[in-house]
């Protein structure tokens, strides 16, 4: 049995997307202590960042946000597969394949969504990963781009793909214009096209597919998952992190306690102090923390605080103590 088989066999799953400039190290620490099971991913990192680039400061990660996969960007199978060898080597618990990111920047590497026209290219660079690495390659990819859009286009995508030994695919529930839409607008424009996910999965019931795009709540994901086997939270888990406090409990039947949200800053606070000794800037983390308390007494004078204050020279932890002094400690229980 294969790392992919392993992987495959587990009961359904909740992750939080990888986006660009958020789910950094800090992000990540501060969402582990929110939820313990939810997967979590890096930002996409470029298979030339890795090799020629300064590969410890890009996979440097505090160990306790495991289960963590490493999203990379690339083409050529040799790199992939070095890449991926870094990865496992630096205790990362999935490599992930980004085909789905429509930016310029990404398709002039020659990576990303555009590698959807290039199906055996793509089936070629898993399976080089999948030969390197003995923890689950997995690939993340979009209904189509363009004029490619139609089902049997995606369908023969995955088909291909999965032929190379390939079985967990995460879709985002769109396609992708690769002109004309900025990847902003490609997160919004296109239409969600949840039912075609859910047939990839009827057509292909061996493989385990994970749906994405405009999940907001847990109801909502938890109706996904009558469909499908696991879902992808992007931009909401971002904005309002709370949100993966009742993830443990309803999607992996975890009935352990969850911290308040009081106590997760708490805990926050001796991870800050020794990432400023490292010389992190105290606003590169608290940006993060800024929805905390989305929807809760206090929420905007927590946000003002910390945007006000965060970037000031001398910041240090009074700032965060301050600004939690200004939002009510309701309970220690999700409401």
């Amino acid at each position: 049995m294969t790392s992919q088989d392993l992987d495959i066999n587990n009961a359904h799953r909740l992750s939080v997307a990888p986006m660009l400039d958020w789910t950094d190290r800090d992000c990540r620490y501060f969402l582990r202590l929110i939820s313990k099971h939810s997967l979590l991913y890096t930002e996409m990192i470029t298979t030339g960042a890795l090799i020629h680039g300064d590969r410890g400061r890009f996979l440097n990660h505090d160990m306790s946000d495991v289960p963590v996969a490493l999203q990379l960007g690339g083409s050529d199978p040799e790199a992939l597969a070095k890449c991926a060898q870094y990865g496992e080597q630096a205790g990362y618990s999935e490599i992930n394949l980004n085909v789905g990111c429509p930016s310029d920047r990404v398709q002039s590497g020659s990576f990303g969504a555009c590698l959807m026209a290039e199906p055996e290219l793509v089936a070629e660079g898993v399976a080089a990963m999948i030969d390197a690495v003995n923890i689950p390659v997995t690939v993340k990819t979009r209904l189509g781009i363009d004029k490619l859009d139609s089902y049997e286009f995606v369908s023969n995508f995955i088909g291909e793909v999965a032929s190379s030994g390939c079985n967990i695919f995460i879709m985002h529930a769109r396609k992708a214009w690769l002109e004309g839409l900025s990847p902003k607008e490609n997160r919004d424009i296109p239409p969600l096209e949840y039912e075609r996910v859910y047939q990839l999965k009827q057509d292909f019931p061996h493989l385990h597919i994970d749906i994405n795009g405009g999940i907001k709540t847990l109801e909502h994901a938890q109706q996904h998952l009558n469909h499908v086997d696991g879902v992808m939270i992007g931009r909401e888990a971002y904005h309002n992190p709370y949100i993966l406090a009742e993830v443990d409990k309803l999607i992996f039947g975890d009935e352990s306690e969850v911290l308040s949200r009081h106590e997760v800053i708490q805990q926050m606070l001796p991870y800050i102090e020794q990432r400023m000794a490292e010389g992190r800037p105290l606003k590169s983390i608290t940006r993060h923390l800024l929805g905390l308390f989305q929807g809760r007494p206090g929420a905007k004078a927590w946000r003002r605080h910390l945007s006000e204050n965060a970037h000031l020279k001398g910041a240090d932890l009074r700032v965060l103590t301050d600004a939690l002094a200004l939002v009510p400690d309701a309970s220690t229980f999700i409401e």
